[in-house]
């Protein structure tokens, strides 16, 4: 069974490798201890994103159904012959990640299946299905055993999944509209996009980004230069969006070349190590 067990969170790296870049490579600067555990979680994120962004031409609707009762499934009987979810369950029940995450995480992946344009309040239950409550997940397998910091750390890392989310929604404002006909930001036309509705939602993702980096801190040493990672890397493509007009990131992704990613990664574990 611990065969069986590390192939199946073996699978997840290979698919957070195929998929991101910048993931694998915050998490390879974590403790070893977190590398599976972490993969395992994005293995399962990214499958249900791919199911409701990419997988055309099938049901859609048909297919989160069944992953969703595949999910629970495995949590409850403790296995699963899909390798990405029997990695996830392995990590949901060794660390006690709340069901009530990965309902609201499925919930925000079914409602790109329904809506095309968001409103305030539906803005706001997307981004904390789809992006806090993963760093929620993250933070339970780097607080393993300290409840007392994961609930001190909740509310940062809440903000930090924030800011990544909304860095992604400027980042991909054209293939979600091209592609997906999707507009996440609320009164927000696509076809006409100012320069202050850019700035007013950049000024709202840099309060998300202060709130964050203070959790960061408060983080336990093994799990803090790979979350510093992460945060640098957003923050330096958030200030690449900031410079953008909004004519050109209508017109393209903008993104950080691989070799900025090396030397950010290069200079954050300098200055980690330096203090």
């Amino acid at each position: 069974m611990e065969l069986f067990d590390i192939t199946a969170q073996q699978c997840s790296r290979l698919i957070t490798q195929a998929y991101s870049t910048s993931f694998t490579l915050g998490i390879k600067t974590l403790d070893k201890r977190l590398h599976l555990p972490i993969y395992s979680i994005y293995g399962f994120v990214r499958f249900a994103d791919e199911i409701v962004d990419t997988f055309h031409g099938f049901d859609k609707k048909d297919l989160l159904d069944r992953f969703e009762k595949e999910t629970y499934q495995a949590i409850d009987e403790k296995i699963s012959l899909n390798p990405v979810l029997h990695a996830f369950q392995l990590i949901v029940n060794e660390y006690k990640i709340e069901k009530a995450l990965i309902t609201a995480f499925l919930d925000s992946m079914r409602m790109d299946l329904d809506f095309s344009t968001y409103s305030d309040e539906k803005y706001k239950t997307y981004i904390y299905g789809s992006a806090e409550v993963v760093g929620l997940m993250c933070l339970r397998v780097f607080c393993v055993d300290q409840n007392e910091q994961y609930d001190k750390l909740k509310n940062a890392a809440c903000s930090l999944g924030s800011a990544f989310q909304k860095v992604n929604f400027l980042r991909d404002i054209k293939s979600d509209f091209d592609e997906r006909g999707r507009v996440y930001f609320p009164d927000v036309n696509f076809n006409n996009f100012t320069e202050n509705e850019k700035r007013k939602i950049e000024a709202d993702i840099e309060k998300d980004f202060a709130a964050g980096y203070q959790g960061i801190l408060g983080l336990p040493n093994e799990a803090k230069l790979g979350v510093l990672l992460a945060y640098k890397y957003y923050l330096k493509l958030f200030k690449k969006i900031k410079n953008a007009s909004p004519a050109t990131i209508q017109a393209q992704r903008v993104r950080v070349p691989d070799y900025q990613k090396f030397s950010l990664l290069t200079l954050t574990y300098l200055k980690f190590k330096l203090n």
